[in-house]
């Protein structure tokens, strides 16, 4: 959700603001909350707004075992763009000069490549209980009162995979399950506390573009691994309160060659979820709702298409809204669609007015299709 303008100053204004963006931040979540529930929103978050650093940043607090440094000769920054780049090497050089730039215009200073890389130095623990305690508190006192879904995005293994280097387990597949096992205990926190987790794993499609040498059936294998990380990770965890949420990456760029979705649907499907969240609101990916004319959705799960996107400033008609949750209740039954974005717009589109905005757009667009589907 779009960051309050007062949280936004204080996180610029670096750690000794820290305490001030703490004492805020209750109250911030509650207005957040009460402003997705005016919007017409009735799943609703805690905005990510104590997630200071991103949703993977946010991990790097509550995980040992990590350190910064350097990468070893041969090594290559991950990038899940790649595919991309390779084709369109112009377009990128754009994209990095212009980031350039806005580190420059944020930090004051002549710009650069970013962050050191972080690497696993040691085995990796779980230490993040006591925050997550203080999340789900926050959260619920947010919704008391209302009549809300409420839920607590985490991130996968195979997403925290991306951007953390191995250099302590022997194999990339005992490191996988290690950041499974210690993802666990978050999963599990959230859960506990009667609060729907969502699994939010870019990586399920991404990593096709993060590795080019792969085949489709290579890549298949690759993927199938790191949903089995995610099951593990999940283990013991009611399905009825897991959604999975997966995306091709929310960054404005050309996203051609994205993986299609009927290569990978049988992996989504494998997930231990009962919602299955995915973008389909944006030019790559709004034919993926073909897909499900073949492919059934499996008795007991329901589905959550993208049906206003990040990826423009546009704001989406409720017409349009509800002429795509009407195409795919028609695929998988009426009670089994539910709207929703296709990925975190508070950060994307241009500003915090167009995000509400799309979200009214789709509340107003639910009520659209519900009436023609349903007679209500």
């Amino acid at each position: 959700m779009p960051r309050p303008t007062e949280l936004q100053e204080l996180i610029r204004s670096g750690p000794e603001k820290a305490a001030e963006f703490e004492r805020l931040l209750p109250a911030a979540i509650i207005e957040i909350v009460r402003r997705q529930v005016q919007a017409g929103v009735d799943v609703v978050n805690d905005g990510e707004l104590g997630k200071v650093g991103g949703f993977s940043g946010y991990v790097r607090e509550r995980l040992s075992g990590i350190s910064q440094g350097a990468l070893k000769p041969g090594q290559e920054p991950h990038n899940v763009n790649k595919r991309d780049a390779l084709e369109f090497p112009g377009a990128y050089a754009v994209y990095a000069e212009n980031a350039r730039r806005r580190s420059s215009a944020r930090t004051g200073g002549p710009g650069g490549t970013g962050n050191e890389p972080y690497f696993c130095t040691q085995p990796l623990k779980y230490i993040g209980a006591a925050t997550a305690e203080v999340d789900i508190a926050r959260l619920k006192a947010a919704v008391q009162g209302l009549d809300v879904e409420a839920y607590l995005p985490a991130i996968a293994p195979g997403t925290i995979e991306h951007w953390l280097w191995n250099d302590y387990y022997p194999t990339d597949e005992a490191f996988l399950f290690a950041i499974a096992d210690a993802m666990h205990e978050e999963y599990k926190l959230i859960t506990d506390a009667g609060i729907v987790l969502q699994i939010d794993d870019p990586d399920l499609p991404d990593g096709w573009q993060m590795n080019p040498a792969l085949t489709v059936a290579e890549y298949h294998d690759y993927a199938e691994l790191r949903v089995e990380a995610l099951n593990h990770a999940l283990a013991g965890i009611p399905e009825r309160l897991v959604r999975f949420h997966t995306c091709w990456g929310s960054q404005h760029t050309p996203h051609k060659n994205d993986i299609p979705l009927g290569e990978i649907v049988d992996l989504v499907l494998k997930v231990k979820a009962e919602c299955y969240s995915l973008e389909a609101a944006n030019p790559a990916h709004e034919a993926d709702v073909h897909v499900w004319e073949t492919v059934k959705l499996p008795e007991g799960k329901s589905y959550m298409p993208g049906v206003v996107g990040h990826c423009t400033d546009l704001i989406e008609t409720p017409r349009l809204v509800a002429d795509r949750l009407i195409s795919y209740a028609k695929l998988m039954g009426r009670e089994n669609v539910i709207a929703g974005t296709d990925c975190g717009i508070g950060s994307r589109v241009g500003h915090g007015e167009i995000a509400w905005a799309k979200l009214e757009a789709m509340a107003e667009g639910a009520r659209i299709a519900t009436k023609e589907l349903w007679g209500r």
